[in-house]
């Protein structure tokens, strides 16, 4: 009895710690709203080779675009912007510049982009065949 009586002591000192004491004015407020926007956090990583599956990341970046941009990537509010001008679809960023002058080199970029875009799961896998075609795409999103 004397176990029961001290796990319930800790686990009440321990919700009390984490939650911190319910008291009367805790308890007459609701809980504030945790914001309007579906969630936009995307994790993105770039590295050298033919997939995602044998590719070591060499960079990665975070791309948060709601409520507001933001996160480590260096374009972020452009980057936002972009990605919601087409709804998302990472396939229809940007032509390629037409005064882009790459060679034939096979040296396969690869990048991918994890995360939840306005509330939906969003995996997506794209290589390039060198690091000169992928910064010729004119977006920001991949510029990192």
């Amino acid at each position: 009895m004397r176990n029961t009586a001290r796990w319930a002591a800790t686990l009440g000192l321990t919700a009390t710690a984490v939650c911190g004491p319910l008291t009367g004015a805790a308890l007459a407020e609701p809980a504030a709203a945790s914001g309007l926007y579906a969630p936009s956090a995307l994790v993105l990583t770039l590295g050298h080779g033919d997939s995602a599956a044998t590719v070591t990341p060499e960079r990665a970046v975070t791309l948060t675009c709601a409520p507001t941009s933001s996160g480590t990537h260096p374009a972020a509010p452009l980057a936002c912007a972009e990605l919601r001008s087409v709804g998302g679809d990472f396939d229809a960023l940007g032509a390629t510049r037409s005064d882009a002058l790459c060679t034939r080199e096979y040296d396969p970029v690869v990048v991918t982009v994890d995360g939840v875009w306005r509330g939906k799961r969003v995996s997506y896998e794209r290589t390039f065949a060198n690091e000169c075609v992928k910064s010729s795409y004119a977006t920001s999103v991949f510029a990192f």
